[in-house]
């Protein structure tokens, strides 16, 4: 697959982020039945299920994708159906729609909350551990590829070469907590029902409009302090992450198989700055003593499984840094990279 050296438009980028890799063309030609993508309106939604379809039509074959979410912005709803997707409109946290919905082999599960916990943790608790239960009760026998983070693990030192997913769950705050609730509801259905499902341990998806290299990005061409309180992180370029979790469907096991997510490095913050400075001709101001713990994922299954991503980490640089400098939209929503207290 061939590459721009600049990513110079939203649409460029989004055709990017959904450009169909073989193997998951050959997936759809494989895999029997529709799709459907729970919260599909957030950040990775949009363009998984753009990518769902374009694998789709390159297999030539005839399979629904279907995009669930409460749909606050019309426009995107629009956007979607335009792009082949059956847009329903649903509140996950009503039974009633729920049981509504219609029954799909496959389930790509992005629905959770993270950001605002501290506030109203109760919401927090109740998308990320309540519905999962919903939904398990309402699709019995489907395959359930659900999102999940990193923050489950320990934060390990730094030196280290990041938590396997053999490390037992130690989470830090009541946000990574309730993201292992999520995890063991669904391993209860799993275990109990014969559910088929694979947990994705995710850190950090790369989108020139958010995601930690855009954080970085904006902090150096604004010439404010970088801060090293976490000084190291994982990455992977959204498209591949994209790509991971429809590819992952087949790997769906009872008991829940469990997954990392994320790019083959352990990225330095103050490398990764030093680089946009160089790019964007920019002094790099830093902040903080440099921390000794971070969440950090060993990904080694997953190159087992599926490869190296097709976007290495210079090449997320160079774009992340065109796209700033020339004035590329930003989603304004921080990652908070640099937060290990699990204070959200």
């Amino acid at each position: 697959m061939s590459y721009p050296n600049a990513i110079t438009s939203e649409s460029e980028l989004d055709e990017l982020l959904s450009r169909p890799h073989e193997c998951v063309v050959e997936l759809m030609r494989a895999l029997p039945g529709d799709i459907m993508l729970l919260g599909v309106a957030g950040k990775m939604g949009v363009s998984m299920a753009q990518l769902a379809v374009r694998a789709i039509n390159a297999a030539g074959v005839k399979k629904r994708v279907y995009g669930v979410s409460r749909f606050t912005n019309p426009a995107m709803r629009n956007a979607l159906e335009e792009a082949g997707i059956t847009t329903i409109a649903c509140d996950l946290l009503a039974q009633t729609q729920i049981a509504s919905l219609p029954h799909v082999d496959n389930l790509i599960y992005l629905a959770g909350r993270k950001f605002g916990t501290d506030a109203e943790a109760d919401l927090t608790w109740v998308m990320n551990v309540l519905v999962p239960g919903l939904i398990c009760e309402r699709f019995s026998g489907s395959r359930i590829v659900a999102f999940s983070t990193g923050c489950v693990y320990p934060l390990v030192p730094v030196t280290s070469h990041g938590c396997h997913e053999s490390v037992p769950p130690e989470p830090v705050g009541e946000y990574a907590q309730s993201c292992l609730g999520r995890e063991r509801i669904f391993q209860y259905y799993s275990r109990t029902h014969g559910h088929p499902v694979c947990l994705l341990r995710l850190n950090y998806a790369i989108d020139l409009r958010y995601g930690v290299l855009h954080d970085i990005a904006k902090m150096v061409w604004q010439e404010q302090p970088v801060t090293l309180s976490v000084p190291v992180f994982n990455a992977i370029w959204q498209g591949d992450a994209n790509a991971r979790a429809l590819l992952s469907l087949p790997l769906c096991a009872s008991p829940a198989r469990v997954l990392n997510l994320t790019g083959p490095e352990i990225i330095s913050v103050r490398s990764v700055a030093m680089q946009f400075g160089e790019l964007m001709r920019r002094q790099v101001h830093f902040a903080d003593d440099s921390g000794a713990v971070a969440y950090l994922n060993d990904a080694s299954t997953a190159m087992s499984l599926f490869g190296p991503p097709s976007v290495p980490l210079n090449r997320m640089i160079d774009w992340t840094a065109h796209w700033v400098m020339s004035g590329g939209r930003s989603l304004e929503k921080p990652t908070h990279f640099a937060v290990n207290t699990g204070r959200y």
